[in-house]
């Protein structure tokens, strides 16, 4: 008879609890899916921004870029808080059936026989004319030795599995903290205008163009903004073009750029076409001589660099045609469609926006 109870009970147990928590359990599939796609999305904009870096900066993009990656980081976020919150109660019901309903049902299983059955067995006997009873030990008293036993190993093997589990999870903090202070101390040297970069030549001077102090190079060179409305020429004066990597490709350049001149340059690839570019917007530090250029007029560029790759941002084709401007932008300077359509229509392309 034994044999069945205890079985039968657990197997009802089991599946009563199996059945509340399928019915009670959240959709964890689609919470998962969705945030997977959200994850795509954003490492989708962080590959974007990786790819086209330079005609980002050439469009001074960066406040848009910035708006997007913060919008689809807030949406993962959202996303994660929503599972994050179903797991907890969900896991805590599972935890509370698996740890509590299924342990009592166990200590019920082993209860059945000694609930049921005989408690204790008396022994009576006679030694010099004297009787002795002697009370045998009963199966109550082993099955309680044999839970307590079994407790405390589970105890203990919980409790050894939460400090290898523990140390882990603090050794993977621990990597993660370090990745975390290192960026952080480079944002930290970038808003000091502290730029480190690993060089392939570490001599202390390389031909009087480059120094070096304590293995980085000194950017020595001045930008001088024109305030006056009159001249909007652009003059270098002795500026190298030297790479990030501290490759010179110009020793020195001296030009200068009125206003209404045209001016083509070619050359191979590698002479420094698209370097004086970087120089002139000012992605690349100047190391040595001057450059002179209009300064910006209420906080609008003078000068419009052209990328060599087109870049499209992300959005509708108005994003498009105001970028890098955002909508609030757009309504602040009181841009309406109209004018858009208009500058469509300048450049032929009017019929893009019928489709």
């Amino acid at each position: 008879m034994y044999i069945f109870q205890g079985p039968a009970l657990s197997l009802s147990v089991i599946a009563l609890t199996a059945h509340i928590l399928r019915v009670v359990s959240p959709k964890f599939g689609q919470l998962v899916s969705e945030e997977a796609n959200r994850y795509g999305y954003l490492r989708h904009i962080h590959s974007r921004i990786i790819t086209n870096a330079e005609e980002i900066a050439f469009y001074s993009g960066h406040k848009v870029e910035l708006q997007q990656l913060r919008q689809a980081y807030n949406r993962l976020v959202n996303q994660m808080n929503i599972i994050f919150s179903q797991k907890l109660w969900f896991i805590m019901l599972e935890q509370f059936f698996m740890k509590y309903v299924w342990s009592g049902t166990g200590m019920v299983m082993v209860s059945l026989p000694i609930l049921t059955g005989t408690a204790v067995s008396t022994t009576t006997s006679s030694f010099n004319n004297k009787t002795i009873e002697r009370t045998e030990s009963s199966v109550s008293e082993r099955t309680q030795y044999l839970t307590t036993a079994r407790n405390l190993l589970i105890s203990a093997a919980d409790a050894i599995e939460r400090l290898m589990s523990s140390y882990k999870e603090i050794v993977a903090l621990a990597g993660y903290t370090y990745r975390v202070a290192g960026m952080l101390d480079v944002f930290e040297e970038t808003a000091q205008g502290i730029y480190s970069k690993a060089t392939v030549i570490e001599n202390e001077e390389i031909n009087g163009i480059i120094e070096f102090r304590d293995g980085k190079p000194i950017a020595k060179g001045r930008i001088i903004y024109i305030d006056d409305p009159g001249n909007m020429s652009i003059s270098l004066r002795a500026v190298p073009v030297v790479t990030p990597n501290c490759d010179i490709v110009v020793p020195s350049l001296t030009l200068c750029i009125e206003p209404g001149v045209h001016l083509l340059i070619t050359g191979p690839n590698g002479c420094g076409k698209s370097s004086l570019f970087r120089i002139l917007s000012g992605l690349w530090p100047i190391y040595a001589g001057e450059l002179h250029i209009p300064r910006p007029l209420e906080n609008k560029p003078c000068m419009f660099y052209i990328p060599q790759r087109p870049y499209m941002s992300i959005g509708s084709l108005c994003d498009q045609i105001i970028y890098p401007d955002t909508r609030d932008d757009m309504k602040r300077k009181g841009m309406t469609e109209n004018e858009l359509m208009n500058i469509l229509k300048m450049v032929c392309l009017e019929h893009i926006a019928q489709r």
